[in-house]
């Protein structure tokens, strides 16, 4: 059987894999342990990625006519190939964090939604939260407000109860002094007649 014959399984496979992939990253992986590659491939397995070594030949084969053609200037050296098809950033993000402890493993370029990224390009799309994280905040954004606005209306609610019990106390006070007024006002009201005979008992001593 003939060698071409031979590595189109392989090439279908990728081009298979690719084509509902929207994200596609290459990584140099040289330098990492057996522990390291196996607890990788658990972590991206993990975040939704597909991950697998591939001959450069294969790769180059497979992204003819895609968007992924423009990684061929990096298909040099070992490959591996990092896919996505629902969290676009989970390749990158997933990589970056464990090249952190594994420094031996480094980006070379990827594919993001039809816009290629350099290695630079791909450690800050790595910086982007996962969707799980955008929604999180986002809700959590949205239940500040809300739990904000209730204790509003609690302390308004606790605050009339208070104001509702010093409410009769207050009126009484203001009661009091009127009542104590009426009786003077009432004597004045009661002086006022006795001055007016002694008026008229001097008009006769006038004429």
């Amino acid at each position: 059987m003939a060698k071409v014959e031979l590595k189109q399984p392989v090439v279908d496979e990728i081009a298979g894999k690719i084509k509902d992939a929207k994200a596609a990253i290459l990584v140099d992986y040289r330098g990492l342990t057996v522990e390291q590659d196996t607890n990788l491939r658990r972590q991206l397995r993990e975040a939704g990625v597909e991950y697998k070594v591939y001959k450069n030949t294969m790769m180059k084969r497979a992204f003819e006519g895609t968007d992924f053609a423009e990684l061929d200037p990096h298909l040099d050296g070992p490959s591996a190939l990092a896919l996505a098809t629902d969290d676009v950033t989970a390749p990158a993000r997933v990589i970056a964090k464990f090249a952190e402890k594994a420094k031996a493993l480094e980006f070379k370029a990827g594919v993001i939604e039809g816009t290629f990224y350099d290695a630079a390009g791909l450690a800050e799309l790595a910086k982007v939260p996962s969707r799980e994280e955008l929604l999180s905040r986002l809700l959590g954004s949205m239940q500040s407000p809300i739990a904000n606005f209730a204790r509003v209306i609690n302390q308004i609610a606790e605050k009339k109860a208070e104001g509702g019990d010093a409410a009769p106390a207050e009126t009484k006070a203001e009661e009091a002094p009127a009542e104590a007024e009426a009786p003077a006002e009432a004597k004045a009201e009661e002086a006022a007649p006795a001055e007016a005979p002694a008026a008229e008992a001097e008009a006769p001593a006038a004429e």
